[in-house]
């Protein structure tokens, strides 16, 4: 009796825990999902980054205005360089977004999300 009260038991616990887990797993959404859907520029723009064959203007202006740094993440050269990038990604209309789970695809702490162009949003 006592064991198949433990059998019952483990498959509730599974049961609830897969549920909980498809949940989770459900599709990305938001600027930071694989494939970059908002063609997202990293702030400040790093020496050894590619450049992407789609880059949006503005992550041209901000590369144009802020040169690339090799500055690490931390160091007394990289803020002045960020500082001025995310200045530059606002006054051009941008929207500053913070990574805080970094990955393979998003490394950098910031980026700049570029405009999006929206005929009905005329003024």
């Amino acid at each position: 009796m006592f064991s198949l009260l433990k059998i019952y038991v483990i498959f509730i616990c599974t049961f609830g825990l897969s549920i909980f887990a498809t949940a989770t797993l459900a599709s990305c959404t938001g600027c930071l999902c694989p494939g970059d859907p908002c063609n997202l520029c990293s702030l400040p723009a790093m020496q050894n980054d590619l450049i992407k064959p789609n880059e949006s203007e503005l992550c041209a202006r901000i590369r144009e205005k802020v040169p690339p740094t090799s500055a690490q993440p931390g160091s007394n050269e990289y803020f002045p360089n960020l500082d001025m990038s995310i200045m530059v990604c606002v006054n051009e209309g941008g929207d500053v977004i913070r990574n805080k789970q970094r990955n393979s695809e998003f490394p950098s702490r910031f980026y700049c999300k570029p405009p999006t162009s929206n005929p009905d949003s005329k003024k």
